[in-house]
């Protein structure tokens, strides 16, 4: 049957910001590249979870929102016409032939000569708030991400939480919101060092070592929230009209699991190369693991296309792995 379908140079999965810069760069390449994506959109965490959130850690941008940078990879990874399938999600894929894979997916079958899993962290889900009543006002005064900045306009925010990404939505809603209190179980915050001085010379009101002990409101609307001390008996309330939960995301690589590839807890193991253990499987971005792995957005386009040439010459021996300089392809 699979004779009878078209065959990709390359099918790569995951449509976060790692899948898009090789998905345009297959195209450099001269490949066939298929894009899977399980959510409707693509950007990935970037789209799903923080659109509004700045992005510090792109070269050439001192800063820039989520949002721009995924609608910019998106019209660079559209510059060769790919094929992309979106709100469809992976669910096996199998070797059937040297070079030829059979990708079964929620949408249906595809053939692909190699495959390259830019996955990401897998499928993500917050860490809740273990409120008992959070669920009340998940949505409409708690929330677990921010796709519009002006929800939280003239509005009384608290933030929990003592990572970047906290931190980062306490300084960028601090000129949004009427007022804005972060609150965080530890002394220390997790987040990168320049943030943590920016928050520290801001208005900002802190409260360590905190956690949320009650939400409490009327009518479906969140009104109050008493913290308390982790390490006293301390306790204060705070009058609120929305809370961020900022305690990060449970990360599951669902089916990866079952494919054969190698992996180290939740991430695939892969060389220099971007080579899985499967001939013909590459990885890159978040998802993967390596001598030397830092989790930037930056490393995961410079990882793409190492995953993209090795698929190139895996495909083509005769073809370089080292390609020309891109001035000379447009």
């Amino acid at each position: 049957m699979h004779q009878e379908q078209h065959i990709h140079d390359a099918t790569i999965i995951g449509g976060g910001p790692a899948g898009l810069f090789a998905t345009f760069y297959g195209g450099m390449r001269g490949m066939d590249i298929h894009l899977i994506e399980s959510l409707p959109d693509l950007g990935g965490q970037l789209t799903a979870l923080y659109p509004e959130k700045y992005i510090y850690d792109v070269a050439g941008f001192p800063n820039v929102k989520a949002k721009t940078l995924v609608k910019q990879l998106e019209e660079q990874a559209l510059a060769f016409d790919p094929d992309i399938s979106l709100d469809t999600a992976v669910t096996h894929v199998e070797k059937l032939d040297d070079k030829l894979f059979q990708i079964t997916t929620t949408k249906g079958l595809y053939f692909s000569k190699t495959v390259i899993i830019t996955g990401g962290v897998g499928a993500f889900h917050p860490h809740r708030l273990p409120i008992e009543n959070a669920i009340e006002y998940e949505g409409s005064h708690l929330h677990y991400s921010v796709s519009d900045i002006e929800t939280f306009r003239n509005k009384r925010v608290l933030i929990s939480g003592g990572g970047d990404s906290a931190v980062d939505w306490a300084l960028t809603l601090q000129s949004v919101a009427r007022e804005v209190t972060l609150v965080h179980r530890r002394d220390k915050f997790r987040a990168h060092e320049q943030s943590v001085e920016q928050l520290q010379a801001s208005n900002i009101t802190l409260f360590t070592p905190y956690v949320i002990n009650s939400l409490s409101g009327e009518n479906g609307e969140l009104k109050q929230v008493t913290i308390g001390n982790k390490n006293s008996s301390e306790e204060n309330s705070l009058d609120i009209d929305s809370l961020i939960v900022s305690h990060g995301f449970k990360s599951n690589l669902g089916p990866i699991q079952d494919w054969g590839i190698e992996l180290q807890k939740k991430s695939i193991i892969v060389n220099s190369k971007m080579e899985t253990n499967i001939d013909g499987i590459y990885a890159a971005g978040d998802i993967t693991i390596h001598e030397g792995k830092v989790n930037l957005i930056a490393l995961g386009f410079g990882e793409g296309p190492i995953a993209i040439n090795h698929a190139k010459s895996y495909i083509d021996p005769k073809s370089r792995v080292q390609p020309k300089h891109s001035t000379s392809l447009f």
